[in-house]
């Protein structure tokens, strides 16, 4: 009996068999892609029951994936079936042509069969026992392998009892059934197959994101870590802010295109370090270059004391043999007064070495006169005790870097931008280099590097400039500082949304939302995590002032 008989009805099938497929084209989580295969498989041959498999990657078994039968239920696609796979060749090598599943897959065939108890050249004892076990009456089976473009197996879709349309009762698969059900196991497949390209694709990109960050972490082990956390918290800002509804945050939601989209960003978002000089990105002392000059200041001022002892030894040799020994007890005084001088301007240039917030005038006045002090270097020539160079990265105010340097390091954003620009993204990432190419503007315009407002920025792109900057002010890894406490950082973080440098309303649910407590609970030291007064953090406006019209 066809399964069909006007028209009319093979129009609407034909129609039903177009919606599958585009149904199945637009499908890209593979779970669901399995279950919409085989239940619309079972309603265009209106079949009571089916099963699909999917073949290993050796091609050496069918592995069960779902499994539907409409009088006795379906299990579940997130539950585990019951079966081991179907072998598709014995331990000595030779094809597994007894079982259905496998002789179609193994001759790439449609078999069809109109009772499974009187069939011939198969062996369906595991098929009996099952029915034994359920009272199921296994009968008509059509057996249909799934092909890619390239004719390569990617699984087997099987379907069990065809039903009268009219009177339910249980018959054969007809052979317009068969066509209509060759031609959906061959859309399924390449849907199957696109699926796992794109999968593939998707895979070889984020192990190339990896490789990037791996090389930066090869260079530097401190930004390679930036590199992992900083998508993290960037994230976990963008769950607050789908979940908040008030404000700019009402309309705002990500689906899951969007938060790989974003994820991808913030592991790409320094991706131009790889060609930031090393000692630029690991400077933890101002004269610091592939090694720490401060060594050779070191070895400079025991050359000034052994110098200034072996004049006072000098003089003293000659105040004895002239008689004149009154002298030296004045000798030894300005002696010990002098190397009093260079162990404290040792220990004062030991500190100028280290990086910190602010170098008063009077330590840079201090500076120029101990450079100003003469040695006779190792060749043999009198200069002063430091060079203009050294004086100049000692002169530092703020950190390790100076200006050319921080340029360096600055301008990692443009390489990272340029990077970016370059790849021919699909539509879901094309983004991308927005996101990752803003966390250093401003929300005043006053950032770099294309100088953009808090308007002409995304929210994404605004929240990994928190992110970046938050794990900058908190990480305990990075070779010129501390990692701060919470309240230091969100002290910090306060202030420079005051000074409009990073977004207002992003800041606030960042510490309504206690993203960072979230994000410290994982990355950061115990005893970094201290008590936090929301209400002694500057300019943060708690979320219920938007709901009063305050803010």
């Amino acid at each position: 009996m066809e399964i069909c008989d006007t028209k009319s009805e093979s129009f609407t099938l034909i129609e039903k068999l177009n919606e599958i497929g585009i149904a199945l084209s637009a499908e890209k989580n593979t779970p669901k892609l399995l279950k919409m295969i085989l239940s619309g498989a079972k309603t265009i041959l209106n079949a009571d029951a089916g099963t699909l498999y999917l073949a290993t990657e050796d091609k050496r078994y069918l592995q069960f994936e779902i499994m539907m039968n409409d009088s006795l239920g379906t299990i579940p696609v997130n539950e585990p079936i019951p079966f081991p796979a179907l072998p598709l060749y014995d331990d000595d090598g030779k094809p597994n042509e007894t079982m259905v599943a496998a002789r179609a897959a193994l001759d790439k065939k449609t078999i069809n069969i109109p009772d499974a108890y009187v069939a011939e050249g198969f062996d369906f004892a595991g098929t009996r026992a099952f029915d034994t076990r359920t009272g199921y009456r296994s009968q008509s089976f059509l057996t249909l392998p799934m092909l890619n473009h390239e004719n390569e197996l990617i699984g087997v879709l099987q379907l069990i009892n065809a039903k009268d349309p009219e009177t339910n009762k249980i018959i054969e698969f007809s052979q317009t059934s068969q066509r209509i059900g060759e031609s959906l196991a061959s859309q399924a497949a390449i849907a199957l197959a696109n699926n796992k390209l794109i999968g593939q694709f998707r895979e070889l990109f984020e192990s190339f994101i990896n490789l990037i960050s791996e090389a930066i972490d090869k260079k530097s082990p401190y930004n390679g870590k930036h590199c992992r956390r900083v998508p993290t918290l960037t994230m976990m800002i963008a769950d607050a802010a789908c979940k908040a509804d008030y404000g700019i945050f009402k309309e705002f939601s990500l689906d899951e295109d969007e938060r790989y989209e974003l994820r991808i960003a913030g592991l790409l978002h320094d991706c131009g370090k790889v060609t930031t000089p090393v000692h630029v990105i690991d400077k933890a002392t101002k004269l610091e270059t592939i090694f720490d000059r401060i060594y050779l200041v070191n070895t400079r001022f025991e050359v000034l004391k052994r110098d200034a002892e072996i004049n006072f030894l000098n003089q003293k040799i000659a105040a004895i043999e002239s008689g004149n020994l009154s002298i030296i007890p004045d000798l030894e005084a300005a002696l010990q007064q002098k190397l009093a001088q260079y162990s404290s301007d040792q220990d004062f240039l030991q500190v100028c070495n280290i990086g910190g917030e602010f170098m008063h005038d009077e330590y840079k006045e201090r500076l120029q006169q101990i450079a100003k002090y003469r040695w006779i270097d190792p060749q043999g020539i009198d200069t002063n005790f430091l060079s203009d160079n050294e004086v100049y990265n000692l002169n530092i105010s703020r950190g390790t870097l100076t200006a050319e340097e921080r340029k360096v390091i600055n301008d990692h954003i443009v390489v990272t931008i340029e990077m970016l620009e370059q790849l021919p993204y699909p539509r879901n990432l094309r983004r991308v280099p927005e996101y990752a190419g803003g966390h250093h503007e401003r929300m005043d315009g006053k950032g770099y590097p294309k100088g953009l407002t808090r308007e002409q920025m995304s929210l994404p792109a605004r929240m990994m400039g928190i992110a970046d900057i938050f794990e900058a002010l908190s990480a305990k890894d990075r070779p010129y500082k501390k990692g701060k406490t919470l309240s230091e950082c969100l002290h910090i973080l306060g202030k420079m949304k005051l000074d409009n440098h990073i977004d207002p309303d992003l800041f606030d649910l960042f510490v309504s939302e206690k993203v960072y407590l979230r994000y410290a609970r994982e990355y950061l030291d115990p005893d970094q995590i201290d008590e936090v007064d929301e209400n002694n953090i500057p300019g943060y406006t708690p979320p219920f002032a938007y709901f009063l019209g305050t803010s």
